[in-house]
């Protein structure tokens, strides 16, 4: 499911924030209403991208949120030819914003 960002701001208040590191340097963001999930678009649709966290925070700056975290999924498993795992390995760690831009 996704939630256009202009929509999105104007929720008193979403669950959680997820900042998705994607690759090295590649995150899109997502936020967790209602016990789901909603990666967040633009006006035109297209999936919030940024190649830094920081802007990817700027971006989202309007947004408030009980609870921020940077999510994590590594593909190793898979780049070795490990068994299939039942449950993910994503790393959730918290995240607050810093007000860096």
């Amino acid at each position: 499911m996704t939630i256009v960002l202009s929509k999105l701001e104007k929720y008193f208040v979403v669950e959680k924030l997820i900042f998705h590191s994607v690759d090295l340097s590649l995150y899109q963001a997502s936020a967790m209403i209602d016990q789901q999930e909603h990666f967040i678009t633009d006006n035109k649709g297209a999936l919030l991208r940024s190649r830094s966290l920081v802007e990817m925070q700027k971006l989202l700056r309007n947004v408030s949120a009980t609870q921020a975290v940077l999510r994590h999924t590594s593909a190793y498993d898979e780049m070795i030819g490990g068994s299939e795992k039942p449950a993910t390995n994503a790393l959730e760690v918290p995240l607050s914003d810093n007000q860096l831009y």
